[in-house]
């Protein structure tokens, strides 16, 4: 069994969620006592959060590769970056390193196109919808990508980060959420992307009236399978 780097602590709520999907993962494949080899380094939050609010994108890549090598220092056959934001940064993350990323936008755009599916709604923070970085790997896989408009994108992130990432879940920001989705739909969307990890602590499938894809379930589980080696790697787009 390969060993699974959890690069994770943004937040620790939604890294918690990978370490328990990676464990049921391998132990309903495997069963008895299995579980995951992982290793695990969780950053401070406040930190990472301020260089996001500040732009300081270059000081994220830079602390995520350290906390890369050091999982790879440990014996990590492969990093599994437990956040969709950051993966902003994946290029600076990666330089220098020894063992490959799971790209996460890589396995949700192959789940979406193994559904049968070609466009789909997106929710994330507001830098996952807005910026190119996230959209645009997924376009270069070949799928049309919606995203909310202004003020439902606004909501959004707002309960991401002010709700979320601290714990909260709440039923009026969960009715919140069934709005937007149901208003993606309506735009045209076959499915939608759950495109920040914490999302899937407030809504799930039944919230949709579109298949769902969440990336914190699939981004796992394909590390788990990778790990038992019952899969490869997902192809990055072509550049």
């Amino acid at each position: 069994m390969r060993t699974i780097g959890l690069l994770g602590g943004m937040s620790w709520e939604s890294s918690a969620e990978y370490y328990r999907l990676v464990n049921e993962r391998v132990k309903a494949a495997r069963g008895g006592f299995h579980s995951a080899r992982t290793v695990l380094y969780s950053v401070d939050f406040a930190e990472i959060e301020a260089m996001q609010a500040e732009g300081r994108w270059d000081d994220a890549g830079a602390e995520l590769n350290r906390a890369a090598r050091a999982l790879e220092a440990a014996g990590a056959d492969f990093v599994v970056l437990c956040t969709n934001t950051m993966h902003k940064v994946a290029d600076r993350l990666t330089e220098g390193l020894g063992i490959p990323l799971l790209h996460l936008a890589d396995t949700t755009a192959k789940a979406i196109l193994d559904a049968g599916l070609k466009r789909v709604g997106l929710l994330g923070t507001g830098f996952t919808m807005t910026q190119p970085f996230y959209r645009e790997r997924l376009a270069a896989h070949g799928l049309d990508v919606l995203v909310p408009e202004p003020d439902d994108a606004e909501r959004v992130h707002r309960i991401i980060y002010d709700e979320l990432v601290l714990g909260v879940v709440t039923e009026e920001s969960r009715n919140a959420y069934r709005e937007v989705i149901r208003r993606l739909a309506e735009a045209g969307a076959e499915g939608v992307i759950y495109g920040c990890t914490e999302i899937e602590l407030l809504v799930g499938a039944d919230d949709s009236p579109v298949p769902t894809f969440p990336t914190t379930r699939l981004h796992a589980e394909t590390a788990a399978d990778y790990a038992l080696g019952t899969t490869s790697l997902p192809a990055a787009p072509a550049r």
